[in-house]
């Protein structure tokens, strides 16, 4: 199974797992706050959760179960699924698995920090076509070998 944190998700990421749910027959289920328009299909599920501060992380944390894909560039969820089985892949294509999930959260916490600090500013580059097909590439090895690694 498929979970994505829909709401931050980029459109074209949307599609590719629309695409890929329907063509091999794999459940995909997109956790939001609102309502979203989705393809009619039996593979296909919108789940609109409660307003609020990562109801949809929590929703999807709680319902993942060992080996499913999460969808998400949240990083405090995806450690939260690895810890339950799961492997996270982010809409640039980057894996949050099991080897590298606290580190990645460790560097989240402490750009926070830096943040908050003053001493860093900014936000992350612009999704580009690299980040599409290097996701794209990522799904698909997922989709052969359950594996995105």
């Amino acid at each position: 199974m498929i979970w994505v944190d829909a709401d931050a998700t980029p459109r074209a990421v949307k599609e590719m797992l629309y695409r890929a749910a329907q063509r091999r027959g794999i459940q995909l289920v997109l956790v939001a706050n609102s309502w979203l328009q989705i393809p009619k299909s039996p593979q296909i599920r919108l789940e609109v959760v409660g307003k609020g501060f990562d109801v949809a992380d929590e929703y999807i944390a709680e319902n993942v179960s060992s080996g499913d894909l999460v969808i998400s560039a949240d990083i405090p969820l995806a450690a939260a699924v690895v810890e339950r089985g799961a492997v996270c892949l982010d809409p640039r294509g980057n894996v949050i698995d099991a080897t590298n999930a606290n580190a990645r959260l460790a560097m989240r916490d402490f750009m926070e920090t830096m943040r908050e600090s003053g001493e860093a500013v900014g936000g992350p580059k612009a999704y580009s076509d690299k980040d599409k097909h290097r996701f794209a590439a990522a799904l698909d090895r997922w989709l052969a070998t359950g594996r995105v690694g």
